[in-house]
């Protein structure tokens, strides 16, 4: 199986129906699931999560990527792992 792209999410975590703080510690959780490098994606109904993600990836030292929207029309918001 090959390796996904460089701007292609490696795994993406569903937490429609989970609310804050649990996106935040789906995230912490399964980073290491990914390889250093690789994206991973929250999807999340919860409003906390648009501000939770990006501030949980500052303190972190992993990248935030960016804000998309998953084929359900649900936010979904990726991150590289850096570390």
């Amino acid at each position: 199986m090959d390796a996904p792209g460089p701007d292609e999410v490696a795994l993406e975590l569903d937490c429609r129906d989970l609310l804050c703080p649990m996106p935040v510690i789906e995230l912490a959780r399964r980073l290491s699931d990914v390889a250093v490098g690789e994206l991973l994606a929250v999807v999340a109904r919860d409003p906390a999560a648009r501000v939770d993600v990006p501030a949980w990836c500052r303190m972190r030292g992993q990248e935030w990527v960016r804000q998309d929207t998953a084929e359900d029309g649900a936010p979904r918001y990726v991150v590289r792992r850096l570390s």
